[in-house]
C-alpha cells in the first residue's frame, strides 16, 4: 500500500538546547548600547548646547545665521523668540532664534 507514499518518522528531540531567545536578547541589547552612544546621546549635546547657545544671545551680539548672514543683533524680543539683526547701518532683518547658528567674535563683521 505504502509503494507510492513513504511513510513519515518522528524526529527525536533535541537534548539540552535552548532556544533562540537568549542569543537574541543579548544581540539587541548590544545593538541598543551602539545606537545611544553613536547616535542619540551626541545629537543630544548638540541640541542642548544649541539651547544654550540661543539663551545667551543678547543686544550687541554678532551672529552667524543658518543661511551665512552675518550681523548684529540690534533687538531680542522673548516672548516670540525673534531676533532683528542689524546688517549694516541701513538694512535689518528679523530671523528667528532657532536660526542662528554661531555667536561670533565681537570685531568679526569689521574684518569680514
Amino acid at each position: 500500500m505504502s509503494f507510492f507514499i513513504s511513510t513519515a518518522h518522528a524526529q527525536t528531540a533535541a537534548g539540552g538546547q535552548e532556544g533562540p531567545g537568549f542569543e537574541m536578547l543579548i544581540m539587541l541589547a548590544v545593538f541598543g548600547l551602539i545606537f545611544y552612544f553613536l547616535l542619540y546621546r551626541p545629537q543630544a549635546k548638540r541640541v542642548k548646547e544649541h539651547k544654550s547657545l540661543i539663551a545667551s544671545i543678547s543686544k550687541g551680539d554678532e551672529i552667524l545665521t543658518q543661511g551665512g548672514i552675518v550681523g548684529k543683533v540690534t533687538k531680542v524680543t522673548e516672548e516670540k523668540d525673534f531676533i532683528e539683526i542689524s546688517l549694516n547701518e541701513t538694512n535689518l532683518i528679523v530671523v528667528q532664534k532657532n536660526a542662528v547658528s554661531a555667536v561670533l567674535p565681537k570685531g568679526t563683521m569689521k574684518s569680514i
